[in-house]
């Protein structure tokens, strides 16, 4: 993954609440989710995933070739059914879309 000012693409931030307990399953749960899944659709380029110490968050970075790219993914039944089993392991998780707008 390489993130550049000059990025046409569509870059992805998604955050996860969870609580300690969970924090394992939600982590297999969304690396899972790349491995078979996401990292198959078109448009995508890269992710990386992150914890906090606590184990009370996770980060999710994506970039994506285009913005209708990530949007499909989003709508695709099978998604649609991984989420729903995401959103029983964590309080709540929110991506948003983001432009490149500096790399320091």
């Amino acid at each position: 993954m390489q993130i550049a000012q000059d990025f046409k693409g569509q870059t992805v931030l998604t955050t996860f609440e969870m609580t300690p307990g969970t924090a394992d399953d939600l982590m297999d749960a969304l690396s899972e989710a790349y491995d078979k899944f996401i990292r198959h659709q078109p448009g995508f380029i890269a992710a990386a995933l992150h914890m906090n110490d606590a184990q009370t968050r996770i980060a999710n970075y994506s970039q994506w070739q285009r913005r209708e790219d990530y949007m499909a993914m989003l709508r695709t039944p099978e998604m649609r059914e991984r989420n729903r089993h995401i959103a029983t392991l964590c309080r709540a998780f929110e991506p948003v879309m983001y432009e490149v707008m500096g790399v320091l």
